[in-house]
């Protein structure tokens, strides 16, 4: 596995103020005086890892012959939730071990976003076990050939020793961050075949079920955890993980709009249901369930992975239900990794793809795992990739850099506005909630390529090595 410097602090950062860098006094002068753009850099061959650079990168109206990349604030689009990881049991266990000041550290790192630290807005978690966690478990698991219809057992005990204690020390960084709650299988009971991995939910409990999940969103909350959505299943069409479930999208839809969706309003829940959560090769599925009028109206709109399909799918179901909302749940980085390849890919298709595909956010998959992929349960991925791999210390991995450059910047709250696509300069670019623009910028050519960043009428003069990330804030 490819791991960097153990606990490095791996860039060198002026910024101030919640919302990132600005110019200003404390910005190291070059020779021309201040800069008017602040510049994050990362190159493929990891000579350079998320850190601030000193270049002055003025504005003028001086021409040259380089592409222009034109932000234009005058065209607006969706706003942005956030961008994140999945923090799986496993993850949260990981990170629980840590002594208590490497912890601290990981956790200030991540969550907080002034000074040196990157700013994670959004998480998502497992409701119950997910296939990164070290056993299979549900909130309402029952001994063989018993059933809890009235749920009287559920319970999230199993999370207060590790998960539920992490989200409180992250919640007391960021108290804003979003939280997307999924599960990988409801109780084995519940299911047609009685077991974690595969089978349907049986129609007779849809209802408690439903249940389920209202029961769910209240225990997190008595705990002082705020859950912003939830998805009702994830991977509906892949039942071969452990654990899992086949929802097809006529299931989904009748789940959503006959039971999820009336027990939520019945129960004064505002969490946000939202449908789908798979690749996106199928937005016939989040179409069908968007397209049932009882489903609709408790939906809030459709979440995607990428593991197969084109990220262009997520303005094809936005374009056909445009007042429901896009998102971008889950990308996994498979290990050993190779962080040139994974940086170029994942930063094209989801950190420049989705936003400019209108997803309010990105996650990508496990925060955290062990240096052998663990733990995950048995058929479940055994070469996960963290974006930490989490011993006795902890070292960061291309995810950790694929997210930093949007989550430190791109506040939630952010816009994005319009930027054109100059041959291999692939790019997306925000207006945040306090006025900076943020453009992200990859090039994805074979060599170095000059370009200008033209912003009302002037311009501003630099350069990406082949398969670098910038991220470029004024």
């Amino acid at each position: 596995m490819k791991t960097f410097l153990l606990g490095m602090l791996c860039c060198v950062f002026s910024c101030r103020g919640s919302d990132g860098p600005g110019p200003g006094p404390a910005d190291p002068p070059g020779p021309q005086g201040p800069s008017d753009v602040a510049f994050w850099l990362t190159k493929g061959d990891r000579s350079v890892l998320f850190a601030k650079q000193n270049v002055v990168l003025n504005f003028n109206t001086q021409l040259n012959a380089s592409p222009n990349i034109t932000v234009d604030e005058s065209q607006a689009f969706q706003e942005i939730d956030g961008f994140g990881y999945t923090l799986t049991g496993g993850s949260a266990t990981l990170i629980n071990g840590l002594p208590e000041a490497k912890k601290s550290a990981l956790l200030e790192d991540l969550f907080r976003w002034d000074s040196t630290h990157i700013g994670v807005s959004y998480l998502r978690i497992s409701i119950g076990a997910s296939d990164l966690s070290a056993s299979t478990f549900s909130y309402n698991d029952m001994p063989a050939g018993q059933t809890d219809p009235t749920l009287v057992n559920f319970s999230i005990q199993m999370e207060k020793t590790d998960l539920i204690p992490v989200l409180k020390r992250i919640l007391s960084i960021n108290p804003t961050i979003k939280i997307l709650g999924s599960p990988w299988s409801p109780p084995e009971w519940m299911k047609t075949n009685g077991n974690f991995k595969g089978g349907k939910l049986k129609p007779e409990y849809y209802a408690a079920y439903a249940q389920y999940f209202v029961k769910y969103v209240k225990a997190m909350q008595a705990e002082g955890i705020p859950i912003d959505a939830i998805t009702p299943q994830n991977e509906p069409l892949h039942p071969g993980n452990n654990p899992s479930l086949d929802m097809q999208a006529a299931e989904q839809a009748d789940f959503i709009g006959n039971h999820l969706g009336p027990a939520f309003r019945a129960a004064g829940i505002t969490t946000k249901i939202i449908c789908y959560d798979h690749n996106a090769d199928r937005p016939d599925y989040p179409l069908t369930v968007l397209g049932d009028a009882k489903a609709a109206q408790y939906t809030d709109g459709s979440a995607f992975h990428l593991y197969g399909g084109s990220i262009s799918a997520l303005t094809q179901v936005h374009n056909a239900f445009p007042d429901k909302h896009v998102y971008f749940t889950e990308q996994w980085v498979g290990g050993p990794g190779n962080f040139a390849g994974d940086l170029k890919w994942h930063v094209s298709n989801l950190i420049i793809g989705a936003p400019r595909n209108w997803s309010r956010n990105v996650l990508e998959w496990n925060l955290a795992a062990t240096a052998d992929y663990k733990p995950h349960t048995p058929g479940g991925c055994t070469t996960c990739l963290g974006a930490l791999t989490i011993g006795s210390d902890y070292t960061k991995n291309v995810a950790y850099y694929i997210i930093a450059h949007a989550s430190k910047f791109v506040r939630p709250g952010s816009v994005r506005i319009a930027s054109n696509l100059p041959g291999s300069l692939e790019n997306v670019a925000f207006r945040t909630p306090d006025g900076k623009k943020v453009l992200i910028v990859l090039n994805n050519g074979a060599n170095a390529q000059a370009f200008n960043i033209q912003y009302k009428g002037k311009q501003a003069a630099t350069e990406l090595a082949p398969g670098a990330v910038g991220t470029y804030v004024w």
